[in-house]
């Protein structure tokens, strides 16, 4: 049975740890090791995530399995009826548990507490990523795709998918 509860700045140090066990692994058939390296320090350094959580309104759920961290999911509002589905990440070992649904679930009981009204949940993933399935299977559709620079001569190569809530 996981809990899945709201994280606050003084749960940035295991959402560092929970993204290195995870990220590399998720997309080490995908990205180069580079790549991986530079995403890790541009999405997820203690530094980076005060920034996401203080400043840019990221939202951060952890689930936990007794007291071990399962996995997280983040969201942010981007405008009045348009939310992110930023981040949605499952320690490996606990794929297979359906955590990632209820994870998907608690992304849109966030939004639904912030914005009761109708709206739209987007998220960006990896075209060459397995999840998109995942994704499909919770009732999302792709809507666009897009190379979007993210720096150092790296891309994001995404589809953008979306689901009205």
């Amino acid at each position: 049975m996981f809990v899945i509860k709201q994280a606050t700045t003084a749960d940035i140090p295991l959402i560092n740890k929970l993204a290195w066990n995870v990220f590399p692994e998720t997309y080490k058939n995908i990205l180069s090791h580079e790549q991986i390296e530079y995403m890790m320090d541009w999405m997820y350094s203690i530094e980076n995530l005060h920034k996401q959580m203080e400043e840019e309104g990221h939202i951060y759920y952890i689930a936990y399995e007794e007291c071990e961290a399962a996995g997280y999911v983040s969201i942010r509002q981007e405008d009045t009826d348009l939310f992110h589905l930023e981040k949605i990440y499952v320690i490996p070992y606990y794929q297979k548990y359906h955590l990632g649904k209820q994870l998907f679930q608690q992304a849109i009981k966030g939004i639904k507490e912030i914005h009761p009204a109708p709206c739209r949940m987007e998220l960006n993933v990896n075209r060459n990523n397995p999840a998109l399935g995942f994704y499909e299977h919770m009732g999302m559709k792709k809507v666009r795709e897009g190379d979007f620079p993210i720096g150092n001569g790296y891309y994001m190569n995404d589809y953008i998918m979306g689901l009205d809530i």
